[in-house]
């Protein structure tokens, strides 16, 4: 039996999909003037596999959307990882170790400019949207703590597509990746696994859940909702693992969200 820490944190196979471009550093500072009403903060990261604790950034993604979806400031990173990023991890994203070493800049600087930028949305009140929060959130803290920079210890507010997408249309078959999701609610997703693409399609999808349902992004209440609602679905999802022979009753799934 497995235990929950080499589980993915999402439901299906994330190493299925197209290789990803090339990524390379932008300069500038992320929402540099007001955003304006209704903005809302990306985030995604590229790895060198599942394990928050263990395995490394490669490239990462935070920008802003307005109100209407359209991207009105973005950051990317490409990070050498210090470590060989493994085939299957290339075969997603498209970056080689080679790649990362003669491009990529330290991991300690992309590590502390990414939490950087993701703090300066939460200080302003911006939410910010991760598909899969907790995998994206535990990854950067492992990877601060690591390199001596200071974790974003609590993430708030969050809006997870993932979490709210189950909860509001809970018996819908088939698989819930962001790409899956995302042609379910009609956004499109060039480049899937490429941090930057990835990152604003589930900012569209969170628009587009919230459209549809009548919610409210970014407010608190939808905040602590998504925490119970989390630990709700790992419950439920554990019992299923259970029932088929996949987990041990012991090993339970952590539904911490947005960060364990």
């Amino acid at each position: 039996m497995v235990s929950w820490q080499s589980i993915p944190l999402w439901d299906d196979d994330a190493w299925d999909g197209d290789n990803g471009p090339d990524h390379d550093s932008a300069p500038g500072l992320v929402a540099d003037d007001p955003p304006g009403v209704g903005a809302l903060g990306v985030f995604d990261l590229e790895t060198t596999g599942i394990d928050v604790r263990e395995d490394r950034i490669v490239t990462a993604h935070v920008g802003v959307l307005d109100a209407g979806g359209r991207v009105v400031s973005a950051r990317n990173w490409l990070a050498d990882p210090g470590v060989e990023i493994p085939a299957g991890a290339t075969a997603v994203h498209g970056i080689t170790t080679d790649h990362a070493r003669a491009a990529g800049r330290s991991a300690a600087e992309v590590v502390a400019e990414v939490t950087a930028a993701l703090r300066e949305l939460f200080d302003r009140g911006i939410p910010v949207v991760a598909y899969n929060a907790p995998f994206d959130f535990s990854m950067l803290k492992y990877e601060a703590l690591r390199h001596s920079v200071e974790p974003i210890a609590a993430p708030s507010p969050v809006i997870d597509p993932l979490v709210v997408d189950k909860t509001y249309d809970r018996y819908r078959r088939g698989k819930r990746t962001l790409e899956v999701v995302a042609a379910h609610y009609a956004v499109p997703l060039e480049g899937a696994h490429d941090a930057a693409a990835d990152a604003v399609a589930a900012g569209r999808v969170a628009q587009a859940i919230a459209a549809r349902y009548g919610l409210e992004l970014g407010s608190l209440e939808l905040h602590t909702q998504q925490v119970s609602w989390a630990r709700a679905q790992a419950e439920s999802l554990t019992e299923y693992f259970i029932s088929i022979g996949r987990l041990d009753p012991e090993d339970a799934l952590d539904g911490s969200w947005p960060i364990r």
